[in-house]
């Protein structure tokens, strides 16, 4: 089976074996990070890339009156600061919402792919973009939407990123956020968000046990969330709201 890496990679741009080789050979170390504590903090300039290797971590930042705002879930197969190969400094935060396997990659491997391996070096950009992508969604989402069809658009944005990485069924995925994680992501306080998991439920899109999600009516719940997958630039989409996924 690929490794999340390259199945995310993979549905930007296609690799050869010899691209999905090197892509994997970047992280020679890892570690593990406890939930709740921070990955990289603001302010930091991390000497190493950061890959999610299991588990997710999120990006934040904190408001001048303690509040948290989350701008991104990341899963298997994400870089965290794939940017400071760049910038001076961390200008976030990433925190392990579970406990997460961390990879470490040296920030010279990244530039000698950016030299000598044109396609991987696109796809690396790509994914990075796709992240950018869904950071913009988020915001017309938490500025356009309500907060049934945001809360919805949010659910099948994570069930289809996580099946491209080989971690989702058709109708199921594990999701470990709290309420407070769902609502520090879709700007709502956590009892609006208890209302409208409740009224997803109630509307039969949803049945949630502990933290494993299943999705009860696919169509309908991308047809309330308004989900068009367009903004992740997946090669091939199949019918419905998701792509058609192989190669796992």
């Amino acid at each position: 089976m690929k490794s999340p890496l390259i199945l995310k990679l993979g549905s930007v741009e296609h690799l050869t074996e010899q691209e999905e080789e090197r892509a994997n050979s970047l992280c020679r170390s890892t570690m593990t990070t406890p939930k709740a504590h921070d990955i990289i903090s603001e302010g930091t300039d991390p000497q190493h890339v950061h890959l999610i290797i299991d588990g997710w971590a999120a990006r934040y930042s904190i408001t001048a009156n303690g509040g948290r705002r989350i701008t991104a879930f990341l899963i298997p197969g994400d870089f965290c600061d794939i940017h400071v190969t760049t910038l001076a400094a961390m200008d976030h935060s990433i925190v392990a919402i579970t406990d997460c396997m961390v990879g470490y990659v040296d920030k010279t491997a990244i530039d000698s792919i950016t030299r000598s391996t044109p396609l991987l070096t696109r796809a690396f950009w790509r994914a990075t973009l796709v992240d950018e992508a869904i950071l913009r969604r988020w915001l017309v989402n938490s500025g356009r939407k309500d907060a049934y069809a945001s809360t919805a658009h949010l659910l099948c944005e994570l069930h289809l990123r996580l099946r491209i990485v080989g971690r989702a069924e058709e109708d199921r995925f594990d999701l470990p956020l709290t309420q407070q994680d769902l609502a520090d992501a879709v700007g709502l306080t956590s009892v609006h968000v208890n209302r409208v998991m409740k009224r997803l439920r109630e509307d039969g899109l949803i049945e949630r046990e502990q933290n494993t999600m299943r999705i009860l009516d696919l169509a309908r719940l991308c047809e309330v969330a308004e989900f068009n997958p367009n903004y992740l630039h997946l090669h091939h989409l199949g019918k419905g709201c998701g792509p058609a996924i192989s190669g796992n």
